[in-house]
């Protein structure tokens, strides 16, 4: 029986994918709101503690989960029942952390969704509901209060011989499980000067993102300070409110640009280039190698008069062969176009991984004009 093994040109290959940025004829505008953000107006991410009660026998063991039986006495003793030097052995109450994200501008009384997630050794969390949990920031202050009924995606259910799970059963979330307690000051319209910061940094996205700003005012207000941030001025004698002036600034149409960069992510063979990516003219030669190993098994078996208690053996016999195939040198030639480096490796029949080596190998000789990220 054989088999065989072949890497990099073939079996590893068959994984792996080139996601190429081709340039259109014309480059396409975006919006300025969608590639910059308005410094001061963010999410914010709370945090708490809380129980999980009435469970159907999938809560926490207490053994296992000591915290969880000290949460349910303290609880108890808030609500006026004494549970101290008291055995308890319920599990339908589980220990869970609560998340949610506070957004931008949440007044008192709004209601944002949060998700559940068990800490200790609960099976499932499917119909059990949530006691009012306090959700802190990272200021230790309480921003808002969850409470409510867990839905959770998956599901587990086991017999005694077998069992089965879909999903994740102890991860749930709360649809508008927790109103907004406290707010967050701060006054948009109060400011005199707005900070837009870029999703992507770039020095020349920074300048067109400014130009077209001042070019719809008619007035020099905004003007990039680094590859990160552009900044606006109150015009002076502008009465209006500021969210009226970034509504017209957020709709301009912009062109961002970007610097030339090629991502690997070797674990998928997942290849990305940009449109910008150069390579100088370049020698470039390939080895691929073939391990064949081949099982030939010999049987051994005793002879007509052959002692008393003689058996039958099975003896290995193994051969591996090496070879190893190596292409011409082939030279690369300058490209001018993304289009033409593509097609400079298709003509040398690189595939796959092979791809990723020659790319790194190429940023190694420093014969390729783009920046080389591996994930």
């Amino acid at each position: 029986m054989w088999y065989a093994k072949r890497f990099l040109a073939t079996l590893l290959s068959l994984t792996a994918l080139v996601i190429l940025a081709v340039p259109s004829a014309t480059a396409t505008a975006s919006r300025i709101k969608d590639i910059v953000s308005v410094e001061g107006v963010r999410e914010n991410q709370l945090l708490g503690y809380g129980l999980v009660v009435g469970l159907n026998g999938t809560g926490d063991t207490l053994r296992n989960a000591p915290y969880t039986e000290q949460s349910l006495t303290a609880m108890l003793e808030r609500l006026g029942v004494n549970a101290k030097g008291t055995t308890m052995r319920p599990e339908n109450v589980a220990a869970v952390m609560v998340t949610a994200t506070l957004p931008a501008f949440a007044r008192q009384g709004t209601r944002i969704d949060v998700a559940v997630s068990s800490m200790g050794d609960a099976e499932d969390l499917l119909g059990g509901t949530l006691i009012a949990t306090p959700l802190l920031s990272a200021n230790g202050e309480v921003y808002a209060v969850a409470q409510g009924s867990v839905a959770t995606a998956g599901f587990a259910a086991a017999g005694e011989g077998a069992s089965v799970v879909k999903g994740v059963p102890t991860n749930g979330r709360i649809a508008n499980g927790a109103i907004v307690e406290l707010e967050i000051e701060f006054e948009l319209n109060d400011l005199d000067e707005v900070r837009l910061s870029l999703h992507n940094p770039d020095l020349t996205t920074a300048r067109r993102v400014a130009e077209a700003i001042n070019v719809n005012q008619k007035i020099g207000i905004a003007r990039a300070v680094d590859p990160s941030t552009v900044l606006i001025n109150r015009p002076i004698g502008y009465r209006r409110a500021l969210v009226e002036l970034l509504t017209d600034i957020e709709n301009l149409k912009v062109v961002p640009d970007q610097k030339a960069k090629v991502v690997i992510d070797e674990r998928t063979g997942v290849i990305v280039m940009g449109t910008d990516v150069r390579i100088n003219s370049v020698a470039v030669s390939l080895a691929s190698l073939i391990i064949s190993i081949e099982e030939d098994p010999q049987v051994s078996q005793p002879g007509a008069f052959a002692p008393q208690g003689a058996e039958t053996k099975v003896t290995p016999n193994t051969g591996v062969n090496v070879d190893e195939e190596t292409t011409a040198l082939t030279i690369l030639p300058p490209t001018v176009t993304l289009q033409e480096l593509v097609d400079g490796l298709i003509a040398l029949k690189i595939e796959g991984r092979d791809m990723i080596t020659i790319l790194q190998a190429l940023k190694a000789a420093g014969a390729i004009q783009a920046e080389l990220q591996v994930m």
